[in-house]
């Protein structure tokens, strides 16, 4: 059987994607169940740091009988120049499973391309699609799936943006996006969605948000941005998520947030601790999702 990566939420199908909460509700009932990861090994390769992502995956792969081994740059040749074909033809035969959360999408891709064990993306500065899965698993917990659903998307058409337009483009949901100009998802991403289903791209925030089940942001300076965080904050001046904006929302919407949070910046204090808010439900999704998408890449 041949293996199976997964760099974006587009290398699942919706039928897959729903295969994967069923067994994700599976693990997240009964998380003393069996472990049918014993005896396996998942190498989690880090070029940027992490709390979520180090936690859940180490923490589930212990919970699922398995090992999980922490590497830093510091950790591995590759800091020393070792190409990441040579490293990843040598991990393959130590290891069941690789990690990586890095920054170039392409060293996600070129590892991938070399591994013969699958190879997980834990985030690159292109996509985050663990967390999108554990965002879509979160909205189908809160409000029953994502059918006839309309997530709104409001600041940075960054990684996650991009992943909600992989997500929407195969579940089939509704998604607006409300980013500054300059600040736009990837390109060829948008238009690929936007031909397989309803995308709205606009600069203003309370279209996205008018009328939706979901209202969804992330900081508006991400991992390797900090020296842009005065030019991005004039220019997502406008794009905080408040009570006000949120009830223009549907009056059941939820609210979430990938974290870390900046309160007072991309969100108010008072939504992001608001009876609305599911954020810590999302963060402990990621556990429960991934544990099932590593039962059904190394089981």
């Amino acid at each position: 059987m041949p293996k199976r990566d997964f760099l974006a939420v587009t290398d699942l199908s919706k039928a897959e994607i729903l295969e994967l909460f069923r067994v994700a509700r599976e693990l997240k009932s009964d998380e003393k169940a069996a472990k049918p990861l014993a005896g396996k090994t998942l190498a989690m390769i880090f070029a940027k740091s992490s709390t979520r992502t180090r936690i859940s995956f180490e923490s589930g792969m212990y919970q699922l009988g398995g090992h999980a081994l922490f590497l830093s740059s510091r950790d591995l040749q590759l800091g020393r120049g070792e190409p990441i074909k040579d490293t990843a033809r040598v991990m393959s035969r130590y290891v069941d499973g690789i990690m990586i959360r890095t920054f170039a999408h392409s060293d996600v891709e070129e590892l991938a391309e070399h591994a013969t064990v699958p190879v997980i993306n834990g985030l690159t500065d292109l996509l985050h699609p663990c967390q999108v899965l554990a965002d879509m698993f979160t909205i189908e917990e809160a409000l029953g799936g994502l059918e006839d659903r309309v997530v709104a998307w409001v600041g940075d058409g960054n990684n996650m943006a991009n992943s909600w337009l992989n997500a929407a483009a195969t579940v089939k949901f509704e998604l607006r996006l409300a980013c500054p100009k300059g600040y736009e998802p990837n390109r060829e991403i948008l238009e690929t969605a936007m031909g397989k289903t309803r995308i709205q791209i606009t600069e203003d925030p309370e279209e996205a948000v008018r009328g939706a089940h979901v209202v969804n942001t992330d900081v508006w300076a991400s991992m390797g941005q900090e020296d842009e965080s005065e030019v991005r904050a004039e220019a997502f001046e406008g794009y905080v998520i408040d009570r006000k904006l949120m009830r223009l929302a549907d009056e059941d919407a939820i609210f979430l947030h990938c974290l870390p949070a900046h309160r007072g910046e991309e969100v108010e204090a008072e939504v992001f601790e608001g009876p609305q808010s599911r954020v810590f439900d999302q963060a402990e999704n990621r556990l429960h999702v991934q544990k099932a998408l590593l039962v059904k890449l190394l089981g």
